[in-house]
């Protein structure tokens, strides 16, 4: 497909939606250095979505300032059609792994396809009254986060249905830095797709870029991918999230450290969910020599939180400044390997209590087989850094930012 232009691009801001070219576009500064998401720009996309029968896939984070992308669109008359939400739902409320029921959006009274219930994928009848699918969601730029995987299911099924796949782009929290092992292919699942490190640097329109690109979609299949870029970002730039981005990644704090942290979820230990402290401490009632502690509860998003109701030890890191975390560059693995070494015995034999589930966050089973025989971190990243570089080097031919 030729690049998409308005016959208003030779005067006004440079156009950043169209086939993805072979070299990034430079950015422009404009008025100020502000960053300005995907959405944000709306002169660069409304006229492509007039007249169009139009699909959303966005969440709660997909917002132009306080409004949201939905209410935007309908205000200004275009066709709304419906909307697909992804893990944790249209609003943005529901806990991890909770099944979402398709619903009808009780303020626009628009249909609400659930990507996270009975089905994964938007199904052909669901696209065949649209002419477009525009995705816009924030995302925190780690392999096992969800909402890249739902992006990738929906590039699918619009190649399918022979339908354009638009990505409002966004700024990604952690992209300053790459790390972690790639995702083999044995371990490939809905908590990891594709061929990545843990923490992949990329912004999702650059990753649509790459999955497409690479034909890493079902059947090598290549979708019809437009983008618009956000304006003056880069992958070094500091980006507040202005909205938490799921209902346990409260703040910027918790965002840092979630990559290193969520391997916990392949265990027993708690990582704060059910507190005021999620992803910000981890804990275990059986761990010894801690003063702090803590006891998770049902609680919005938390409903059921592993250790519900149990007396926690282990260690605060709410206090650990944002300074710090950001200059650390890599996912702050210590805490992982920290409390394995220390647990007793009888906790080191069930430590790995879902070791089907660790090793696909992971995308490996080495590691999990290297912690046990007491690797340390140095050895363990040593493993990894060929096929990191390797992986930087794919990762250049898809920027869009410096």
């Amino acid at each position: 497909m030729r690049p998409v232009y308005f016959l208003f691009a030779a005067i006004c801001l440079p156009i950043f939606l169209f086939w993805p070219p072979k070299e990034a576009p430079a950015q422009t500064e404009v008025f100020d250095n502000q960053i300005k998401t995907g959405a944000e720009q709306m002169h660069h996309y409304l006229p492509f979505l007039k007249g169009k029968r139009l699909g959303l896939l966005v969440n709660h984070s997909s917002t132009i300032k306080e409004t949201h992308l939905v209410d935007s669109l309908l205000a200004l008359g275009l066709n709304v059609k419906k909307i697909f939400a992804p893990e944790h739902g249209f609003r943005g409320t529901a806990d991890r792994g909770e099944k979402i029921l398709d619903a009808k959006d009780p303020k626009t009274g628009l249909p609400i396809v659930s990507l996270y219930g009975k089905n994964r994928k938007a199904k052909a009848a669901e696209l065949a009254d649209l002419d477009l699918v525009i995705f816009d969601i924030q995302d925190v730029g780690v392999r096992f986060y969800t909402y890249s995987s739902s992006m990738t299911y929906m590039m699918e099924a619009c190649a399918r249905a022979k339908i354009p796949f638009l990505v409002l782009d966004r700024p990604n929290p952690l992209g300053h830095y790459i790390d972690g092992p790639i995702l083999e292919k044995e371990q490939r699942s809905f908590v990891g797709l594709h061929p990545v490190p843990i923490v992949h640097g990329l912004t999702l329109a650059e990753y649509a870029r790459m999955i497409n690109e690479e034909f890493w979609l079902s059947d090598s299949l290549q979708c019809d991918l437009q983008y618009v870029a956000c304006l003056n970002y880069r992958h070094d730039k500091y980006y507040e999230l202005p909205i938490k981005p799921s209902p346990n990644l409260p703040n910027m704090r918790s965002i840092y450290l979630y990559p290193g942290l969520c391997l916990f979820e392949g265990t027993q230990f708690s990582v704060g969910r059910g507190t005021q402290k999620q992803f910000q401490c981890y804990g275990y009632p059986a761990f010894p020599s801690r003063q702090y502690s803590f006891k998770p509860v049902p609680m919005p998003g938390a409903k059921s939180p592993v250790q519900n109701q149990q007396l926690c030890w282990g260690e605060d890191l709410s206090l650990i400044s944002l300074d710090s975390l950001q200059a650390q560059k890599q996912i702050p693995l210590q805490y992982f390997l920290k409390a394995y070494e220390e647990a007793p015995a009888n906790l080191k034999q069930k430590f790995f209590s879902q070791k089907a589930f660790f090793d696909k966050l992971v995308g490996n089973s080495w590691l999990r087989t290297a912690i046990q025989k007491g690797e340390n971190e140095k050895q363990i990243r040593a493993r990894w850094a060929k096929e990191l570089e390797e992986y930087k080097v794919l990762r250049q031919k898809y920027l869009l930012y410096p």
